[in-house]
């Protein structure tokens, strides 16, 4: 059976593979700043299902990752509320890049260099399948959403605001 690309494996397949996690794999073609349109569009699916990982921080400066889905905001005051924190807002990229081992558009919440906090937008969970990325940019997985709660221990949160 002929592979029609050949996709390098990242720490995030990697990760997967690991704890064997069914996924399908999706390229793309990456677009600076284009965000979970671009990938949704490429893909031919809906924003809804394009899972965004943001590595936020809270007031101590300690790392967190939220996971929302690509047609949604995260409310920080809704966030930082339900977590306990007097505040969280969005690391800067570099930053961001030191605790996920990630370049910002291409960060997986498999696989990260630190292990921090996850938190799951709880409507990404009623999903069928979710898309999100895969270690690298213009890449995406495909995988059941309750991968995030067996692999990850994500806790369930409501802070989405339509964009």
């Amino acid at each position: 059976m002929a592979k029609k690309e050949h996709i390098s494996e990242t720490p995030a397949t990697q990760f997967l593979r690991k704890h064997g996690v069914t996924f399908s794999e999706h390229p793309y073609d990456y677009e600076e700043h284009g965000g979970t349109s671009v990938s949704a569009r490429e893909l031919g699916v809906d924003e809804h299902a394009v899972v965004k990982t943001l590595i936020m921080e809270d007031e101590a400066a300690k790392p967190l990752v939220v996971l929302m889905h690509g047609d949604c905001k995260v409310s920080t005051k809704n966030l930082a509320r339900q977590i306990g924190c007097k505040k969280v807002e969005p690391c800067k990229p570099e930053v961001a890049n030191r605790h996920t081992g990630f370049l910002v558009g291409g960060t997986s919440p498999f696989g990260t260099r630190k292990q921090m906090p996850i938190y799951v937008e709880e409507s990404v969970l009623a999903l069928e399948r979710i898309y999100i990325n895969g270690g690298r940019r213009g890449y995406l997985v495909a995988i059941a959403p309750q991968v995030l709660l067996d692999l990850l221990h994500a806790q369930a949160v409501n802070c989405a605001l339509a964009d």
